[in-house]
């Protein structure tokens, strides 16, 4: 065992005894007679003192190695209130584990911040960097209050398969793969699995799942691979059902999240726990309150990135951070959202401050219905015969969300470019590491 503490776990307790620590070497300042040696690990710093006089060999070893060098450390913790965390370690035994090369192509401790492919390029160097680990431990979290809000309220944890042989949802923008002898697609999403999920007594499901969209967008908010929490259930009454699940797996993970006060003090923000339930507003009242302020757009067009920043300042001077716009038009919704009348239907989007960062609905349980509206929307009811098969012999009303984790934590942690918010993106442009 080369650790038996990380930085940040020592205490009074602790003072006199013998602890083995260990990470990446941070900054060694050597006085000649005396040197210090921050050694980083996963939670914080702390310093190594050496005296050159008393322990001339690992003196040598320890001033000797280059930066992000990996050691492991033996010796006693001693209370000392000038050093950060107000504990120091006296080494009585040394393991260099790994010696770094120099240069490093990316420096950890810069205060200035590289360019962002510089960084993605030796994203293992990137995210040394306290702020730049301080999203991944969010993200954790954010999937660990997911797990328990739908857990509570006896959702299952489900896993569907991302080699497909035909379009989620009848899209187009699919990746291609050679199945055997067969053409095969990447899953843009879970959908039809979790519907047909619905047929077989399992009520209420979820998958934290991989979305592979070929979209060719190169922008701040796309990736062609990422994650989504997405939801199925059985036995509603209507969406708004779905809306009150959403609306509290979100007030769940903005309040799990807000409890991580050192990672979000690294990332300079806060957390402002929501109340529920959320604003709801209808597409025709956004269109309307858009025409308002000028904005240009029909009946019956999606909301773009302009019009979702311009609904979020019309929320903002409401005092509102989280909305539902309801009741959209059908024509723009995919084929399996149930129907409000002849043009509107059951469906909804959760927006946060300007950005969509959700999108559900009740969904058609009528086969004949669902046959009808697939064929309205240019697709060939022989390409969805397993997942039409599902509704031919008892399928409960139902309805479902998905939610884009990259998405969401872009927005409340108000950073800047979605690839800081998974480990290794893929974008239209990268492929590698």
């Amino acid at each position: 065992m080369y650790r038996t503490h990380y930085s940040t776990d020592l205490g009074p307790e602790d003072d006199g005894k013998k602890v083995c620590v260990a990470g990446w070497v941070e900054d060694i300042r050597n006085l000649g007679s005396i040197a210090f040696i921050i050694v980083r690990d996963r939670k914080g710093t702390l310093q190594v003192t050496v005296f050159k006089k008393k322990q001339g060999e690992i003196f040598e070893t320890l001033t000797s190695l280059s930066r992000e060098s990996v050691v492991a450390v033996k010796g006693t913790c001693k209370a000392n209130e000038k050093v950060r965390n107000g504990y120091e370690i006296i080494p009585e035994e040394v393991e260099v584990l790994s010696v770094a090369d120099t240069p490093l192509p990316l420096g950890v401790v810069d205060k200035v911040d590289s360019e962002l492919d510089t960084r993605l390029d030796n994203r293992f160097l990137d995210l040394r960097k306290p702020e730049k680990r301080a999203i991944f431990v969010i993200r954790d979290k954010l999937l660990d209050a997911v797990r328990e809000y739908l857990g509570s309220e006896n959702f299952i944890e489900i896993h569907t398969p991302k080699i497909i042989a035909s379009s989620s949802e009848g899209g187009t923008d699919l990746f291609r793969v050679k199945y055997f002898e067969k053409d095969a697609f990447l899953a843009q999403s879970p959908q039809l699995y979790k519907q047909t999920l619905m047929a077989t007594g399992l009520d209420r499901v979820f998958e934290i799942a991989w979305y592979f969209r070929a979209e060719e967008h190169n922008t701040r908010r796309h990736l062609n691979e990422s994650t989504a929490v997405d939801v199925e259930m059985a036995f509603i009454k209507n969406e708004e059902d779905v809306m009150r699940i959403l609306e509290n797996l979100v007030l769940n993970i903005w309040r799990k999240v807000s409890e991580l006060k050192d990672e979000l003090s690294l990332l300079n923000t806060t957390v402002k726990v929501p109340s529920v339930p959320f604003r709801r507003i209808t597409y025709d009242e956004v269109i309307e309150r858009l025409h308002e302020r000028d904005v240009e757009i029909n009946w019956g067009e999606d909301f773009g990135t302009e019009e979702e920043k311009v609904v979020g300042e019309i929320m903002k001077e409401e005092g509102v951070d989280f909305y539902f716009i309801t009741k959209y038009p059908l024509e723009s919704k995919p084929f399996y959202t149930m129907p409000d009348g002849d043009t509107l239907s059951r469906s909804f989007d959760l927006g946060c401050k300007g950005v969509e960062i959700a999108s559900g609905s009740q969904r058609i349980h009528d086969p004949d219905l669902l046959k009808k509206r697939i064929e309205e929307c240019g697709l060939n009811p022989k390409d969805f015969n397993s997942y039409l098969k599902a509704f031919k012999y008892g399928m409960p009303p139902h309805g479902g969300f998905g939610m884009g984790i990259e998405r969401l934590l872009m927005e409340m942690l108000e950073i800047k470019n979605i690839r800081e918010c998974i480990l290794f993106p893929r974008d239209r442009t990268r492929l590698i590491p």
